[in-house]
């Protein structure tokens, strides 16, 4: 087999895990290929964000904890982004149960801290990483470019990837960072056990008669939960809307003209922020969870949602994708300088004990409140809402927890930590 270029690592998926993962080895002096399947010139697709009107926003957003913001800060994309005028701050968190009494409130302030997270459109997110990879020597960020077939590893643990062109690659390491139904994870016959959640989400933008507050609110009600998060605007009037629901309800709404829908939502979210006064295009996402059986292979290594999804409930889907590439990165820049092999199944291992057990936890741990939160008989929903009014007086258990969803708790590699004061 004619091999074309050879590289030490080839990153599969250009998104915002597998641009994270990139820069985060810049400067180790390892030679990086990206493959990215969208076709353009990334210079436009940083100023498709550029150029976007202030009040309109795309429907995919993620929450950002300060873990991934101190990430993104280290890269040097957090800037572009804070520059960028499109990164809501928030600082409270308000959950109550729609169908009982109980009520929780996370504050920055109890903590401390400036804020809790940032919301951000996920192509502003990718942007701001992209303006740095434009920057970067030794990325070689190649567009429109899929994979056809993946090689076992030969003798040295490395492998050969055959483009959709026809070209032949090869590589110390392969890292599939190319989403949840990656194509990479299936070339390489790493099995995963998924099931279907029975829900669909629904996502778009709306304007309230109410500030939002820089608050994230969020309702359990009946069919699953409702979150407003808030984004950014002088009039702080603009909310990304995730709606958990059954799919036929999911469906229902979508059939609704906006001012049915958003009476619908308002009535929904109990009014917190007043009415519901316009809405942008709906989207419906069928929801499901995955968890690759393993990690890494010789020669080949999953990070983000090619390795593991969750339901969005608490908004952790993109933190635990950069934490994914935090720890492979610093697992890869570690074994590069002792002279190691990245194919290594040994080196490999190292970042699959890291974040395979934390991202099952996660995982285990959304579960459990989506079922907590399922329709319960009377004495069930009493429980359960005595128990979230007991956690909020709790300030020990409720400051863990909101540690736990702000990444602060726990040993992080250095790319995720704060510079020591």
């Amino acid at each position: 087999m004619q091999v074309d270029a050879e590289y030490d690592l080839v990153v599969v998926g250009a998104g915002m895990v597998g641009l994270a993962l990139a820069l985060g080895l810049k400067d180790t002096g390892l030679s990086i290929a990206l493959l990215e399947q969208r076709e353009g010139v990334p210079a436009d697709w940083i100023e498709q964000v550029e150029v976007r009107p202030a009040g309109q926003f795309e429907n995919r957003v993620s929450a950002l904890n300060l873990a991934s913001v101190q990430l993104l800060q280290n890269l040097g994309a957090w800037s572009g982004i804070q520059a960028s005028g499109r990164a809501c701050a928030y600082r409270d968190m308000q959950v109550w149960d729609g169908e009982g009494s109980g009520e929780i409130h996370f504050s920055a302030d109890a903590l401390h801290e400036d804020c809790l997270g940032h919301i951000v459109e996920n192509a502003v997110i990718q942007a701001g990483l992209l303006a740095v990879q434009q920057q970067a020597e030794g990325l070689n960020l190649m567009t429109g470019t899929g994979i056809k077939a993946l090689a076992a590893p030969d003798a040295e643990g490395c492998r050969a990837l055959t483009l959709d062109d026809g070209r032949v690659i090869r590589a110390q390491l392969v890292v599939g960072a190319d989403g949840a139904l990656s194509h990479t994870r299936r070339l390489a016959g790493v099995p995963a056990t998924e099931w279907d959640y029975g829900h669909h989400a629904l996502v778009t933008t709306v304007a309230t008669e109410q500030p939002h507050a820089e608050t994230c609110w969020q309702r359990f009600t009946e069919d699953g939960p409702l979150a407003f998060l808030p984004l950014a605007g002088t009039q702080q009037s603009l909310s990304s809307i995730v709606w958990s629901t059954s799919p036929e309800h999911g469906r229902a709404l979508m059939a609704l003209d906006e001012a049915a829908f958003n009476a619908a939502l308002g009535q929904a979210f109990e009014y917190r922020l007043g009415a519901v006064v316009a809405s942008a295009e709906r989207q419906l996402i069928p929801l499901r969870q995955r968890h690759a059986h393993r990690y890494v292979e010789a020669g080949l290594a999953l990070v983000g949602d090619a390795a593991h999804t969750i339901h969005p409930l608490a908004g952790q889907g993109v933190n635990l994708g950069f934490m994914d590439a935090v720890a492979l990165a610093d697992v890869l820049a570690g074994a590069h300088k002792r002279g190691e092999s990245l194919a290594s199944l040994a080196v490999l291992r190292r970042y699959q004990r890291q974040r395979r057990s934390a991202n099952l936890m996660m995982s285990a741990s959304m579960e459990g409140f989506r079922r907590l939160f399922a329709p319960q008989p009377a004495p069930v929903r009493l429980l359960r809402s005595c128990g979230m009014n007991l956690m909020n007086r709790l300030e020990p258990v409720k400051q863990h927890l909101v540690l736990e969803a702000m990444g602060l708790s726990g040993e992080r590699p250095p790319l995720a930590r704060r510079p020591v004061a």
